[in-house]
């Protein structure tokens, strides 16, 4: 990829990731949120790109796994946690397992709150004839 990308103000959201975590809106969320954290540089260059490329629609996130150094890097980087996760003692792991389900649950909520607490466009509320 050329190493100054085209500037594009188009930024995708978490639609565009609803058909690769089946539909489940705060999967996606949480996945666009983990390449906003790639695209601020944490994962290296090779993985900013990747994300900026994919979050701003330039390329989709199936096509960029596709990309060798794109999923080169990917690996590289995941090898650390590999090896941390399996250093793990069961409790641990559990503790840690425990903790990401209580954090996905408080999303579920928050997107549930935010669905039933938004009023519909046209629900009838806030205006009058008198």
């Amino acid at each position: 990829m050329d190493s100054t990308p085209e500037r594009s103000d188009r930024r995708v959201d978490e639609s565009e990731f609803l058909e690769m975590t089946q539909q489940d809106a705060v999967q996606a969320r949480i996945l666009r949120q983990s390449l906003e954290h790639l695209a601020s540089g944490l994962g290296g260059d090779t993985l900013k790109e990747m994300a900026q490329e994919v979050l701003s629609g330039r390329m989709g996130l199936r096509e960029a796994a596709h990309v060798s150094a794109y999923a080169e890097q990917a690996v590289e980087q995941a090898a650390p946690l590999a090896e941390k996760w399996a250093s793990l003692s069961d409790s641990e792991r559990d503790a840690l397992a425990a903790e990401g389900e209580r954090r996905f649950e408080e999303e579920r909520r928050a997107e549930s709150e935010n669905r039933s607490g938004a009023k519909a466009r046209h629900d009838g509320r806030g205006w009058s004839l008198y």
